[in-house]
């Protein structure tokens, strides 16, 4: 009981400088966060319940934001999951190029966002490259961040950077299933499907479950790319959360601020217990 005593003391020792500035960085300004949305100010202020909350569902501009958020995980995180497994599938066969096809995945992820998207806004500036390849062609010039075509554009550019993140997890996943499996499937007569469904997806439900949670936390956070892109009023189709929180910061409405963020956060919270939930279910029909 001494020697746990001490192990534990220790323990409790290296833990504290991360717990203090986890207390410091993330638990302390989130109590804050939520005590201000209940408050109709920060100095002298006064309680006034779910007032900030009801302000906040009635602005055009925030519904306009969280649908647009909305909308662009629900489109952008299947498409990612799709590619980004559809390549994992292919890296893992012995094809040609395989690590040259690797690498150029990976690039995107150690490349700075800013130099990035600058290169993206050359590609589709009004006088960008796009544009004069499409008029060499005959074909009239879109400004393609002041059209709907923005929403297609960012998801393009998010799919873009972050898809090689998840083709290396997914790569990890399916080195860890043992050949014999499939070669068992084949002796059996399973066909190239069937070993997909029973086996591949199986296996790698661990991995798919971290990814999709991922995908989702990441398709919140667009807001770099739209505002490196388009600034801060962008298109109205790729006006997101972030953007409203970001000019309700700008205008010193702290109230919207706080209330905007903590919706978001829970949100997201129901979403990944939702996946936890789906994810035991999957594993207790599997087994």
């Amino acid at each position: 009981m001494k020697g746990l005593r001490k192990d534990a003391s220790v323990a409790w020792m290296f833990l504290a400088p991360s717990g203090i500035g986890f207390a410091l960085f993330y638990l302390i300004p989130f109590a804050m966060v939520l005590y201000n949305s209940f408050m109709d100010g920060t100095i002298d202020s006064r309680f006034v319940g779910l007032d900030n909350y009801r302000a906040l569902l009635a602005s055009d501009s925030f519904r306009k934001a969280a649908f647009n958020t909305f909308y662009f995980s629900v489109v952008s995180v299947p498409l990612m999951l799709v590619l980004s497994l559809s390549l994992a599938l292919l890296l893992n066969q012995n094809i040609y190029f395989r690590n040259w096809l690797r690498m150029a995945y990976v690039l995107p992820l150690v490349v700075p966002v800013a130099s990035i998207l600058l290169v993206w806004q050359i590609l589709l500036d009004w006088n960008g490259s796009l544009n004069a390849w499409l008029s060499s062609y005959g074909i009239a010039r879109v400004d393609w961040m002041k059209t709907d075509d923005a929403r297609t554009v960012i998801i393009v550019v998010y799919i873009w950077k972050n898809i090689g993140y998840n083709v290396i997890l997914f790569l990890a996943g399916l080195q860890q299933i043992p050949k014999d499996y499939y070669e068992t499937a084949k002796i059996e007569g399973a066909g190239r499907l069937r070993q997909f469904g029973s086996i591949t997806m199986v296996y790698l439900t661990s991995t798919m479950f971290f990814v999709v949670i991922m995908s989702i936390i990441n398709s919140f956070k667009v807001f770099r790319e739209t505002y490196l892109i388009a600034g801060d009023y962008p298109h109205d189709s790729i006006y997101m959360l972030q953007h409203y929180m970001n000019n309700m910061f700008t205008s010193l409405d702290i109230q919207k601020l706080t209330a905007s963020a903590i919706l978001m956060a829970g949100c997201i919270l129901l979403i990944v217990i939702g996946m936890f939930i789906l994810e035991r279910r999957y594993r207790q029909f599997m087994e």
